[in-house]
């Protein structure tokens, strides 16, 4: 016969832990780690406060050479991370710097330390595809491409577009480009790899190339797509008087306007749209603070209305296609914050957005072979794009 278990009664035995016992808890050496992102509207103060840095030794620490020459490479957007004391001393900052270097300051036998190492960073090829539905920087947010990239797009088609006034809703933006990466963090968008704009039924596309001297965005056969300008010298803008007649807001009288007049806030940078030399740099009546540039014996291009130039901006500089020469401003006779912009061709005015731009060289025939085998796998993934389906923005 089995004999019967006895039923076990449960006692619940409470007992006081003393959470606050180990070394770690009562020790003023205990380290904390803290992570932000340096904004534009950020102080270097700013930022030190955020990352738990006590204010008196974020003062110090600004008021170090070393480490103020250093601060100076924050960019917006570069996560920084910091180990602090519980009492809001710096241990150690490090962040990747513009140049792909780790810069760490740390604070060794009474004093700060900056320095720089060179790193690799790894390297994740992403593809990206955008339906416009009410603008194209809509809709390259809404599908997740970085700002960064979204730039450069009106820069390699640049010659052929401009993505303020010619892309509508329908077209569609692809984008190949690389995202780098430090032990497993993401540091910061690269490069532009390989592009296409679907505009009105046609594709147009563009692949990074690199041999030699020869780098640039180049058409899958081979056209270079670098024009010998751009047709827009703000990156972000919107036309408010085109090259046509119109009445005058001061004269109150109907006349030719010979240029383009973009709308944006002041500060906005102001491209120079091709190479070329600084010929004038002052103020010139009615049109405030200008710039113009003569682009070999045919060409020269007129930036009116700026509230400031370049630093160090001077007659006879060479300047580069899309380097900033100045800031949109309101000055001399302007209603309202805009560029004025102007592209004379032997000395007479034309339409910047409808006069044929020169293109710059061709590959030769080796060139294109290298181009073509280096471009497959990019020309793969745009194939691929146009079977899979695209992000819609509002």
């Amino acid at each position: 016969m089995q004999e019967r278990e006895t039923p076990v009664t449960p006692e619940w035995v409470v007992e006081p832990v003393n959470l606050m016992s180990s070394s770690l808890a009562d020790s003023s050496d205990a380290l904390y780690w803290y992570e932000d992102r340096f904004t534009r509207e950020d102080t270097f103060a700013d930022l030190l406060l955020r990352l738990q840095i006590r204010h008196a030794e974020a003062a110090r620490m600004i008021g170090d050479r070393s480490v103020e020459r250093l601060l100076l490479k924050l960019r917006p957007g570069t996560a920084v991370q910091a180990q602090v004391t519980r009492f809001g001393d710096l241990h150690s900052l490090q962040f990747v710097t513009a140049s792909d270097t780790l810069g760490t300051v740390e604070f060794v036998d009474g004093h700060f330390a900056a320095s720089e190492r060179a790193l690799t960073l790894q390297r994740e090829v992403v593809s990206r595809s955008a339906m416009i539905r009410s603008s194209v920087f809509a809709a390259t947010d809404e599908a997740g491409i970085p700002e960064t990239i979204a730039l450069q797009l009106p820069e390699v088609f640049g010659g052929d577009f401009d993505f303020n006034t010619d892309l509508h809703r329908g077209d569609r933006v692809t984008a190949v480009y690389e995202l780098l990466y430090q032990d497993g963090r993401l540091v910061r968008p690269g490069r532009l790899l390989a592009a296409e704009v679907l505009h009105e039924r046609e594709i147009h596309r563009a692949v990074w190339f690199e041999s030699g001297d020869v780098h640039g965005y180049f058409a899958p056969d081979g056209h270079n797509l670098r024009r010998a300008f751009l047709r827009s010298p703000l990156e972000l803008s919107r036309v408010t008087s085109g090259f046509e007649m119109r009445l005058d807001p001061f004269s109150h009288q109907w006349e030719s306007h010979r240029g383009i007049d973009f709308a944006a806030p002041v500060g906005t940078h102001v491209r120079a749209t091709g190479d070329g030399r600084v010929e004038f740099v002052g103020q010139q009546n009615g049109y405030g603070n200008v710039v113009v540039l003569r682009h070999s014996g045919t060409y020269s291009t007129l930036y009116a209305h700026l509230s400031a130039f370049a630093r160090g901006l001077k007659v006879g500089d060479r300047v580069s296609q899309a380097q900033v020469i100045g800031y949109v401003g309101q000055t001399g006779w302007a209603t309202g914050p805009h560029l004025h912009y102007e592209f004379r061709v032997h000395g007479a005015f034309v339409n910047p957005f409808t006069v044929a731009m020169p293109s710059s060289t061709r590959l030769d025939g080796r060139q294109i072979a290298q181009l073509r085998t280096q471009s497959s796998a990019l020309i793969e993934r745009l194939d691929l794009l146009k079977e899979t389906a695209v992000a819609y923005a509002e």
